[in-house]
């Protein structure tokens, strides 16, 4: 199988290094600047449970039309970087192939097997993705895995190896099937879901609150405990995620406790999520797919977000400056 990993960072890195050591799969790369010049001259390398790992990809640029047809693409891209590799994606792809999204929040996608509405204007603004690429191509992914690029071409692993797969529409498929089975090869815990959606939900629980009040605040979840407040504003966070889950027709209230999901306690472990390592580095947030596309479901529903509401003009603001500082004239 050639399988091509397009932005192979902290996330994308540690997938393309298990899968190169796995030797079961023609594995290249996607990647940029310094850390492709290391991918070049000495391979990627990884660190994870004590064992290090990896080696040199088939092949490792930053002109994806220089690659072969693949078997499939893994994009771990952050999701406002999707729109513009949307053709690149699509020449990628030998007939019959899927592209594999593992992106934070709600993905673009999400209309494709319920709706005839097309992408969501947050997230494809231009219909790039929908109409360049098209949803029929398309295996949904959630990954729970803390990875983080320590120098160039060179990965360290921290926790987590769950890999969700799954189709949009819902079914079984081979070729959802194969992607988890060279996953789970390389010895990554690859699984696929009947329901990709719920998946998704399950996860935007741990991000509704920590990624956009630690970017906001600077402080890394581990802190919280610090400043009162902080973790109730989480809880409602977390509550008002779950009442436009509810109204989509995702129920997950049975599962969540919103007070247990909220690290504002002493002791408890918690880091610099990926918002506010992007915004400590002057990088764009995944503004829309963890918040923005929230907001649009609920007033979509009639789910009051007041909470929402009121972090997400900051969270934008704060994007903005960070992301988008002002010329100098």
């Amino acid at each position: 199988m050639k399988v091509c990993i397009f932005g192979a960072g902290a996330v994308g890195g540690h997938a393309a290094a298990r899968l190169i050591a796995a030797g079961r799969a023609e594995v290249s790369v996607v990647a940029r600047g310094a850390h492709l010049d290391a991918i070049r001259d000495t391979g990627l390398t990884l660190h994870a449970d004590g064992e290090t790992l990896g080696g040199k990809p088939h092949a490792a640029t930053d002109d994806p039309a220089s690659l072969p047809p693949q078997d499939l693409v893994v994009v771990t891209l952050k999701a406002h970087s999707l729109p513009t590799v949307a053709s690149q994606l699509k020449a990628l792809l030998k007939p019959g192939a899927a592209v594999l999204f593992f992106t934070n929040g709600v993905p673009w996608w999400w209309n494709h097997g319920l709706s005839e509405d097309g992408s969501l204007a947050l997230l494809d603004p231009e219909g790039r993705l929908w109409r360049d690429l098209g949803p029929d191509c398309v295996l949904g992914g959630v990954v729970y895995s803390a990875n983080a690029v320590t120098e160039p071409g060179v990965i360290t692993h921290t926790a987590g190896n769950r890999w969700i797969i799954g189709e949009p529409t819902g079914d079984i498929s081979p070729r959802a099937d194969a992607a988890a089975e060279v996953f789970r090869e390389a010895g990554l815990v690859g699984e696929v879901s009947p329901d990709i959606r719920r998946a998704m939900w399950q996860k935007l629980v741990l991000n509704i609150a920590a990624n956009p009040l630690c970017a906001l605040s600077r402080l890394p979840l581990g802190r919280w405990h610090e400043v009162p407040g902080i973790g109730e504003l989480g809880v409602t966070l977390i509550r008002e995620m779950l009442d436009v889950a509810r109204a989509l027709g995702w129920d997950l209230t049975e599962e969540v406790d919103p007070v247990a999901a909220v690290p504002a306690r002493p002791g408890r472990p918690g880091g610099k999520p990926s918002m506010l390592q992007d915004a400590e580095a002057g990088r764009p947030m995944e503004v829309e797919a963890i918040v923005g596309q929230l907001q649009a479901f609920g007033r979509e529903n009639e789910i009051p977000t007041p909470a929402i509401d009121g972090v997400l003009p900051l969270l934008r603001a704060l994007d903005a400056a960070v992301s988008r500082p002002p010329v100098k004239v």
